[in-house]
């Protein structure tokens, strides 16, 4: 179920984000075994292809990486393809008009029911200026008007904020994403974001690889309503 709040203004905001996938946030996946990647449409379109009309590689996808960011992606990509390993880049691309943008990427091991890792999946974050001003209005409706969560939403927020750097807009489309990607509420995910990060006094802070692995799994962890 996706997440809704009570009042009619809250539900048709909550709607508007969650029954409608963002074109900022959009996922892949890498295969192992045939060295193959995978983009969403909306992935696709940040590096200005229609969807459908590109097969990914890794190749295409150094092509499409600014030039003072493509030495430290080749390394990551090289790991990534060799170990499968949980990551989170933050690099600029450069899309098929020449149009620079600042985008983050998160991902995880992507494993089998033995727990073989079979590769890589996870998600693009657009953080270019031009995307955070047009969305700025209509996240900040959706937060306004989610009142009922808007506690644990904020702190979860707060959390994504200070691990990746990026701003409270950003943040909350990460947990709409998930929301979309997980079937399971931005309240839920929120809450739950915020119980591992927080329990236990004066637990020690995990790595930026292993928050990447928990917010990455997070949704599997939520307990049923």
């Amino acid at each position: 179920m996706k997440d809704r709040a009570t009042c009619p203004d809250a539900a048709a905001a909550a709607h508007h984000l969650e029954g409608n996938p963002s074109p900022h946030v959009g996922s892949f996946r890498y295969l192992l075994a045939d060295d193959t990647w995978e983009w969403s449409d909306a992935v696709a379109a940040m590096h200005g292809y229609a969807p459908g009309t590109v097969q990914p590689t890794t190749a295409l996808l150094l092509q499409h990486k600014h030039p003072d960011d493509k030495k430290k992606l080749a390394e990551l990509l090289e790991a990534v393809r060799t170990t499968g390993e949980p990551f989170s880049s933050r690099h600029r691309i450069i899309d098929t008009a020449g149009n620079i943008k600042s985008v983050a990427v998160i991902g995880d091991r992507l494993v089998d029911e033995n727990g073989a890792v079979l590769g890589t999946s996870g998600f693009y974050l657009d953080l270019s200026e031009a995307i955070e001003r047009d969305i700025r209005e209509g996240v900040d409706e959706a937060v306004s008007a989610l009142t009922g969560a808007r506690a644990v939403i904020e702190q979860a927020k707060g959390i994504l904020i200070a691990v990746y750097a990026i701003s409270a807009q950003h943040a909350f489309e990460i947990l709409t994403w998930r929301s979309q990607e997980s079937n399971v509420k931005v309240r839920a995910l929120s809450e739950q974001l915020v119980a591992e990060t927080t329990a236990g006094a004066g637990a020690q802070p995990v790595s930026r690889r292993e928050f990447d692995h928990l917010l990455m799994t997070l949704h599997e962890r939520v307990p049923e309503a």
